[in-house]
């Protein structure tokens, strides 16, 4: 993998607005609403992990978490959001908590979420268990685990680009060398391994964050409605990061 991009990858995919738009006016194909599902199944954490911190004890989180999906993609709040307004995470969490306060009005209903659940949350109290108390609002919170949602995503997207490659393995000796994560191993220790000069590891390492470093950007892209949002979206969730992800 060299530092030169494919043509194809010069212009952002189709948004997450796109994939909203299209499930709202229900023109969009038959893939729209899944689309949708899949769309929302990638962000589910930073909605449960909201709910607990608003008070609700897991099988609550639980419940209202896959309600809140349900609602979602049946359309019913998708057919007032105007073409692209805003940040994705914005208009999500907006909607949660529209959900919420309608949910408290009826709090003696009959239980949530019958049926079979539209994404598994099995591990996720096991995630919101590990994570260190903290006093930060709930939005903070939420927008902390929305950015380590994108970034987890945006590594996948560069671990799949090298995978079944001749440069599978480096990949994995170069993890550590990239943005937010830890160094396990030095320079000239990886040029040893490898058989290889350690400027050929500098230069191997340099790709890796330039190639990482488009494809989160690309990755950020998918979550706002305008270009002019992208650079302030990119430095806030980079922010989020710093702040103690």
């Amino acid at each position: 993998m060299n530092g030169e991009l494919p043509a194809h990858d010069q212009t952002f995919p189709t948004t997450h607005w796109t994939v909203v738009l299209a499930a709202r006016d229900r023109n969009g194909g038959k893939g729209a609403p899944e689309a949708l599902a899949a769309l929302c199944s990638a962000y589910w954490y930073p909605l449960y992990a909201f709910l607990r911190h608003q008070g609700f004890n897991p099988p609550d989180a639980e419940d209202l978490t896959q309600e809140f999906f349900r609602r979602l993609l049946q359309g019913d709040w998708l057919r007032q959001v105007e073409p692209a307004r805003g940040k994705f995470r914005s208009f999500l969490l907006g909607c949660l908590k529209h959900f919420l306060s309608k949910e408290r009005e009826r709090a003696h209903a009959a239980r949530r979420g019958g049926g079979e659940p539209i994404i598994s949350l099995d591990a996720a109290e096991r995630q919101y268990a590990l994570e260190p108390a903290d006093d930060l609002t709930p939005e903070v919170l939420f927008d902390r685990r929305w950015a380590a949602a994108v970034l987890a995503r945006t590594l996948e997207d560069l671990r799949q680009e090298y995978a079944g490659s001749q440069k599978d393995g480096q990949f994995e000796d170069l993890l550590g060398f990239l943005p937010g994560s830890m160094v396990t191993v030095s320079r000239t220790e990886l040029a040893a391994k490898r058989q290889v000069t350690p400027g050929a590891i500098d230069v191997a390492i340099h790709r890796l964050r330039q190639r990482y470093g488009f494809l989160l950007r690309r990755r950020v892209a998918q979550t706002v409605s305008t270009e002019g949002e992208l650079d302030d979206e990119l430095r806030y969730l980079m922010r989020m990061v710093g702040s103690g992800l």
